[in-house]
This record gives structure tokens, sequence and C-alpha cells, in this order.
């Protein structure tokens, strides 16, 4: 299975073991060599996983991890390499690269060379994702006409002189531009309403009480529920402390340094409190209606 080109552009590094699983030594038979040679010869940007840039360090969703399935016998050598992200799932699987030579170190130069085949039909260039999917392109052409044909419809009309008051206790609407009434006066009133139109005014005024949708503080607060962190969360360094994204990237939380090591000041979507290390795990206690709540956070420096 070997995926488009789009998916493999989505990724800004090629990681590469130092020692792939199955092998007994580290860079056995120069296979970590060899694999990263080859990408980089391709044009990625291949890079060991001891030596992750800043960029990929904080964000390990910019990068594809690189294995090496052996499928070796007495009599051959056959290597498939995958390429999986962050979140574990395969972009990509190779081609099986095949050599029946007896040394093992050119056996597995050429299934290797063999198995980057699936590379050749393809250009790799790096494409950034857009963070924000919900841009909004705008185009202004015509809008400069349409807004003098419409100031040019307003000249037709003469303009509108407008009082309105909107209280809990009174509400009205005042309209002064001179019309024709043909207003005709009502043989009873309505002791819950007062209407008057003539030439010179138009008003409505209601005396009946207006039910409010103001809440007050403490009703609102009552609604705020923080939400529940689960899942990696991705560290990203800042200038006085992290900030804590999963693998979107979401800013979950973002941490800030205290006096105290491995002890910071916390705020973000799951609220206001403290991350701390403990016995080589990382909690987050915050207080959700007045209880005191502890969540433990699977972070990646």
């Amino acid at each position: 299975m070997a995926l488009g080109q789009t998916s493999l552009n989505d990724y800004k590094y090629i990681i590469v073991p130092k020692q792939f699983d199955g092998f007994k030594k580290e860079n056995q038979y120069q296979t970590s060599t060899m694999v990263k040679h080859y990408f980089t010869q391709k044009g990625y940007n291949a890079v060991y996983d001891d030596a992750l840039p800043n960029d990929l360090n904080s964000n390990r969703c910019l990068g594809l991890l690189t294995s090496l399935e052996d499928g070796s016998s007495m009599f051959s050598t056959k290597v498939v390499l995958h390429l999986k992200d962050c979140n574990g799932a395969t972009v990509m699987t190779t081609v099986e690269g095949k050599s029946k030579e007896k040394d093992f170190k050119e056996a597995y130069r050429e299934a290797i060379k063999g198995a980057f085949r699936s590379f050749d039909s393809f250009s790799y260039s790096y494409i950034p994702k857009q963070e924000n999917t919900n841009q909004v392109n705008l185009n202004f052409k015509g809008d400069v006409k349409k807004l003098e044909e419409k100031n040019e419809e307003a000249k037709n009309y003469p303009k509108k002189e407008v009082s309105q008051e909107s209280t809990v206790e009174r509400q009205s609407y005042k309209d002064r531009t001179p019309i024709e009434s043909d207003y005709k006066k009502a043989d009873t009133v309505d002791m819950a309403s007062e209407e008057l139109a003539t030439t010179n005014e138009q008003s409505y005024q209601n005396y009946e009480p207006v039910s409010s949708e103001i809440k007050n503080v403490s009703e609102q607060a009552l609604e705020y529920s923080p939400e529940k962190i689960d899942g990696v969360l991705y560290a990203q360094e800042l200038p006085n402390g992290y900030q804590l994204v999963d693998s979107t990237p979401k800013i979950l939380l973002k941490i800030m340094k205290t006096s105290v090591s491995n002890y910071y000041l916390a705020e973000g979507v799951a609220g206001q409190g403290m991350v701390f290390s403990k016995d080589g795990k990382w909690y987050f206690e915050h207080y959700d209606g007045g209880k005191l709540v502890s969540e433990e956070l699977n972070i990646k420096f």
C-alpha cells in the first residue's frame, strides 16, 4: 500500500530509529544509516529519533515514524517499510524489497533500496497544514458599486426621525416621519395599553410588566463546567512555561513556571489550578463547583 503524495506532503520530518525492532544492535547491518540516506536522497528531511529538532520535539505530529518489517528467511532478505503518524496510524507502507545476497550488510542495503521504489512515482514537498480551517475569503469585487446603488436609493426616501425606549418598566417606539394617517378614534379604551397615531407622532406604550431573561452572576457560574482532559498532551515550550496541546493540535492548558521545580500554575479549558509531578506522574488539580479534583495527565515533553 502506498498512499498519495499529498499525504506525505503534510509532514515536515521522517523519523528514523537508531535501532529498528527485531534487531539486536543499534544500526545493525547499517539499516538505520541506509534508510536515512535513501530518505534524504529522495528529498525528505530525515532525522534520527535521538536528535529531534525543537519544533518536532514539541509537536511529534510534524513527523512520521519509520518502522522496518523484516521478513527474511534462510535464503533471502526481505524488508517492508511503514510510516506512521503521531497517533500510530499507518500513513504509508512500501513494497517489499528483496535480496539473495549472502553478506547481511549488502543484502539489507539491496532490500531497503528495493523498498524505496515506492517513492519513485512522486516528488516530495512539505506543505504546512492550515490550523484554522474556518477561514473566510472576502471578495470585495462589486461591493463598491452595490454600496453606491444603495446610497442612491436612500436619497429617494425622506430621513426618518426615530426615538426608541426599551426598559423593563417601559417600552416605546416613536417614528416622527410625516405620514398620512387614517386613524379612527376607538369607541373603547384599553387600560393596559395606550395607542396614538397622528401625522406628527406614532407610539405604542405597554405598561404590563416584562419578564427579564437576565441571569445573575451566581446563576451563570452554576452553568459552567470545565472540560475533562484525556489523551496524550504535547508540551510546546513558552518563555515562562509550556502550552499543552492535543494531536489536532488544540491548546488545552497553559502552565507557567513557579519557584518550585516541576510545579506549575495552570489555566485552560479545564479551569485554573496547578500542574505538578509526583512519583514520576503528572497531575492537574483544580476546583470544580467547590470540590477539589485531581486528574492524571499524559504529558510528552
